[in-house]
C-alpha cells in the first residue's frame, strides 16, 4: 500500500465512511453491518464531570463522551462484479452518547436515535450515477484530532440526491426539505438545493467545492412561517423584556401589542476542501472549511403578569454567520517508530445585530493540536498531545477568571440585568495528554480498536474551565463554598474503534 493511501486510511475517522468501505466488502451478502463505539471511565478527584475541558477546541481525546453508531444495509439487488448493471439497498444508521454507568443518562435509550435512513440505486438512467432519496448527509473526510466536519452538507435535509463518481471527479447534486431539522416541532417546510465536486488532479492532490442554499416562503396565516414584531431591540430580546417595556411606555394597552410582520428566510453556507500528501514524511495534509450565513430563528414566548405573548425575531436573527477553517496533517517523524498529527483550527462568529451583549455569536477562536505516537512494539505505543487555544469575545467580559469576580458586569460593578457576565473577554487554555496506547492491529495513529491509559492535564485562566456542579454562590452563608481552580486533572481508561 503507497503512501497516499495510507494517507487517506488514517484521515478515515469518519465513522461513516468507515462503515462504508466495510459494506463494500461484503457486497456479496444481502446484509451487513459497521460501526463505531467510544466507552471510557475518567476518575477526576476535582468535582468534575469526567471531561477534561470545555469543548473540542482543545482536540477531541478527554473532551468527549460515550458514544455508539450502528450501521446497517441491507442490499435489494446485489451489485455485479463489473458494477454496470442495476443493484439497490437500503442504510439505517442509529447513534447515541449514552452507555450503562457510563455518563449521567445511564445508558437510557432516549439518548439514542434513527439518524439516518435511506434507499440508494445505482445505474439507473445513468451509469456511474447512484441516487438516493432519504436523509443526504454528506461530508468528504473531518478532522480526526477535534472530531470535526467543517465540509459537511445536507446533515439537516432530508430528500433526493445524484451523486456522479469517476476514477477522478465526483459531483453530487442534492435538494429537499430542512424544515424538521431547522424548526423541530414548529416545523415549517424549508427548500433546500446543493452541490459538491472533487476532482482528483493527481494521487498527490485533490481538490472539492460546495454549497447548499435554504429558502423558507412567507405563507399568509402560517404561524410557523418567518415574521418579525416591530419595534423590538436586541437588549430588550436577550433580556425577555420586549412585553414589560411596550406595557411601560403603554400603560392598559395589552390589546395593542403589534402584531407580527410577515418575512421569507435565507440562508446558505460554502465549504470547500484541499488534500495532498504521498511524499516525503507527509501522508496526507487535510485543509477544510466552510462559511455560513445561518437560518433566521422565528420567535419565543414571554409571559408577563400572567399572559403569553409570542415574539417574533427574524429580523435580529437573520444576519448571523459563522467562518471555521481547519487543517490537519499526518506524517512520519521517524518511519516505522514515531508519528504525528498536527492540526489548526480558526473560527470567526458574527452577528451584526448584537453590538451590546457579550455570548458566542461574536467571538473569534483559534487552536493548534499536536500528537506524537511512538511504537515501543508493534502494538504498545506511547502517545503525547498538546494543545493550545485562543477564544475572544468581541462584545465584553465572557468569562471569569476569579472564584469572587461579579458574575454579571457593568463597568466593573455587579449588575444582575448587566449584558456581560464576569471580568475577562479572552479565554486562554493549555491541554496536555500522554499514557499508553494498545492497538490490536498494529502501528497507526488513527489505527483501531484503541486501548487506551492516558493522564490529562488543562490549565486555563478562567475559573473552573470544565463540566462541574459547583457551588458559585458567594453568600457568606454558603455551605459549600468555592476556591479557585485553574488546574485540571483527569486519568482516563477509555476503548475506541470501529467495525
Amino acid at each position: 500500500m503507497n503512501r497516499i493511501r495510507v494517507g487517506i486510511w488514517l484521515l478515515s475517522l469518519s465513522t461513516l465512511v468507515v462503515a462504508t468501505s466495510a459494506f463494500a466488502q461484503a457486497e456479496t451478502d444481502r446484509f451487513s453491518a459497521g460501526g463505531y463505539l467510544r466507552i471510557m471511565t475518567r476518575p477526576d478527584f476535582q468535582g468534575g464531570d469526567g471531561k477534561l475541558g470545555e469543548w473540542n477546541l482543545y482536540g477531541r481525546l478527554l473532551n468527549e463522551g460515550p458514544y455508539g453508531l450502528l450501521n446497517l444495509r441491507y442490499n435489494f439487488i446485489l451489485p455485479d462484479a463489473s458494477n454496470s448493471e442495476p443493484w439497490a439497498a437500503v442504510n439505517l444508521r442509529i447513534e447515541g452518547g449514552s452507555f450503562q454507568n457510563a455518563d449521567t443518562a445511564n445508558g437510557i435509550l432516549s439518548n439514542f436515535r434513527f439518524s439516518q435512513l435511506y434507499v440508494e440505486a445505482g445505474n439507473i438512467l445513468f451509469k456511474n450515477v447512484t441516487w438516493r432519496i432519504g436523509t443526504l448527509d454528506y461530508y468528504p473526510g473531518d478532522l480526526g484530532l477535534y472530531d470535526m466536519r467543517p465540509a459537511e452538507l445536507f446533515y439537516d435535509t432530508v430528500g433526493v440526491s445524484g451523486t456522479y463518481r469517476t476514477g477522478k471527479f465526483d459531483l453530487l447534486i442534492g435538494a429537499g426539505d430542512a424544515g424538521y431539522a431547522i424548526r423541530g416541532a414548529d416545523y415549517d417546510t424549508i427548500f433546500t438545493t446543493g452541490a459538491w465536486a472533487r476532482y482528483r488532479i493527481t494521487k498527490h492532490l485533490e481538490i472539492g467545492l460546495g454549497g447548499q442554499g435554504y429558502y423558507e416562503p412567507s405563507i399568509s396565516g402560517n404561524q410557523q412561517s418567518p415574521y418579525q414584531t416591530p419595534g423590538v431591540t436586541y437588549v430588550d430580546y436577550y433580556r425577555h423584556e420586549v412585553v414589560q417595556d411596550f406595557l411601560l411606555a403603554n400603560p392598559g394597552k395589552e390589546d395593542e401589542f403589534p402584531g407580527p410582520s410577515p418575512r421569507s428566510s435565507s440562508s446558505g453556507r460554502a465549504v470547500w476542501y484541499l488534500g495532498f500528501g504521498g511524499f516525503g514524511p507527509v501522508m496526507w495534509d487535510s485543509f477544510y472549511g466552510y462559511y455560513m450565513l445561518k437560518h433566521p430563528d422565528n420567535y419565543y414566548v414571554e409571559n408577563y403578569q400572567g399572559q403569553n405573548y409570542t415574539i417574533y425575531i427574524h429580523d435580529l436573527t437573520d444576519q448571523r454567520t459563522e467562518l471555521l477553517i481547519g487543517n490537519e496533517i499526518d506524517f512520519h517523524i521517524v518511519p516505522g517508530y514515531v508519528d504525528g498529527a498536527w492540526a489548526q483550527l480558526y473560527g470567526q462568529d458574527r452577528n451584526p445585530d448584537n453590538t451590546q451583549v457579550a455570548g458566542e455569536d461574536n467571538r473569534n477562536f483559534a487552536s493548534t493540536v499536536l500528537r506524537t505516537q511512538v511504537y515501543l512494539t508493534d502494538r504498545v505505543h506511547y502517545l503525547f498531545e498538546t494543545s493550545f487555544a485562543r477564544e475572544h469575545s468581541l462584545n465584553g467580559d465572557l468569562w471569569r477568571e476569579h472564584v469572587d469576580s461579579v458574575f454579571t458586569s457593568t463597568n466593573g460593578l455587579s449588575d444582575p440585568r448587566g449584558l456581560a457576565f464576569g471580568d475577562t473577554d479572552t479565554r486562554y487554555t493549555w491541554q496536555g495528554k500522554t499514557g499508553f496506547v494498545f492497538n490490536p492491529a498494529g502501528k497507526g495513529i488513527y489505527n483501531r480498536p484503541s486501548l487506551r491509559l492516558l493522564y490529562g492535564v488543562q490549565y486555563s485562566n478562567q475559573q473552573e474551565a470544565f463540566g462541574n456542579s459547583f457551588n458559585q454562590n458567594l453568600s457568606q452563608y454558603n455551605y459549600f463554598p468555592d476556591v479557585e481552580r485553574h488546574w485540571h486533572h483527569v486519568v482516563a481508561l477509555e476503548a475506541e474503534g470501529w467495525f
